[in-house]
C-alpha cells in the first residue's frame, strides 16, 4: 500500500502545498549503440518515445538522463540539444534513461486549478441541491480523494440596475472551502480519516501560526513534519480510528 501524494487547494484554486509522498519506480536504464532503435519527438519541452517499445521503454516515456547525468527539458546536463546529440554516431555507445516525466510546479499550479474547477463543475451536475462535489476519482493505478473544508463563507454582489425603476439584482453566493486532496494506491485503506488528520494539522500547525496568512502558500516545518508522520502511520496501521 502506498500514499502518493497530497495537495491543498485555496478557496480561490490556487495550490497553496504540495508533497510527493512516495513515486514508484517506472525508469529504465539501457545502453543503446548507433542508430538508436527508438524513434524520439519532442513534446511540451520534453522529448519523449513517439514509437517503438522495448525492455520496459514505453511509449510516451520521457528521456530522463543521458550517461547518467539528468536532462533539462529538450537539453542536456552541458546545454546541448538532446535530439541533435543522440542523432551523432560519435556519441556512441550512449545510457538513456526513461521514464514517466516528473510534473513541474507550474503544471502542478495548473492541475490543481483544473481540478478546482471540475470539483465546481460536479457540484453544479448534481440532480440534488447542495452536492458535495467530487469526493473520489478511481483509476487503474491511483484513487484520488478530496476533503473540502465547510469553511464557505457567503458573500452578496450588486449586479446591476434595472432600466426602469431602482431595483438592484444582488447574487448571493457561498466561497468554497479548502480542498485537501490526497493520491493514493486503489487498496489503501483509511484515507477518509486520514484526510480529517491532515485537516487537523492544518488548523494545529498552520492556522495557528501567527507568522502564516490564509490562501498563501504553506511554509511551516511543524506541519511538514506532522504530515509526513501521518501519512506513514496511514501507511502501517491504515484507519486512524472508528469511521474511517
Amino acid at each position: 500500500m502506498a500514499i502518493f501524494s497530497v495537495y491543498v487547494v485555496n478557496k480561490a484554486g490556487g495550490l497553496i502545498y504540495q508533497l510527493d509522498h512516495y513515486a514508484p519506480r517506472s525508469d529504465t536504464e539501457k545502453t543503446f549503440s548507433y542508430p538508436l532503435d527508438l524513434v524520439l519527438r519532442p513534446r511540451d519541452e520534453r522529448v519523449v518515445v513517439a514509437f517503438g517499445q522495448r525492455d520496459g521503454i514505453r511509449v510516451g516515456h520521457a528521456v530522463l538522463a543521458i550517461n547518467g547525468a539528468e536532462v533539462n527539458g529538450r537539453l542536456t546536463a552541458d546545454g546541448k540539444d538532446v535530439l541533435e546529440f543522440l542523432a551523432n554516431p560519435a556519441n556512441y555507445p550512449v545510457s538513456i534513461r526513461f521514464g514517466r516525466h516528473r510534473l513541474s510546479s507550474n503544471e502542478k499550479l495548473m492541475l490543481a486549478s483544473m481540478f478546482h474547477s471540475l470539483f465546481a463543475i460536479g457540484s453544479q451536475l448534481s440532480p440534488e441541491v447542495g452536492s458535495s462535489g467530487i469526493e473520489m476519482l478511481e483509476t487503474d493505478t491511483f484513487k484520488l480523494h478530496c476533503f473540502q473544508t465547510l469553511t464557505g463563507t457567503a458573500r452578496s454582489a450588486r449586479l446591476c440596475r434595472a432600466a426602469k425603476g431602482s431595483a438592484l439584482l444582488t447574487l448571493l453566493f457561498v466561497l468554497p472551502g479548502i480542498k485537501f486532496v490526497v493520491l493514493a494506491d486503489p487498496r489503501q485503506a483509511g484515507i477518509d480519516a486520514l484526510l480529517r488528520k491532515i485537516y487537523e494539522i492544518y488548523s494545529d500547525y498552520a492556522l495557528k501560526n501567527p507568522f502564516y496568512s490564509l490562501e498563501m502558500p504553506i511554509r511551516c516545518e511543524l506541519f511538514d513534519q506532522n504530515l509526513k508522520l501521518a501519512l506513514e502511520a496511514a501507511e502501517k496501521a491504515g484507519p486512524f480510528g472508528p469511521g474511517s
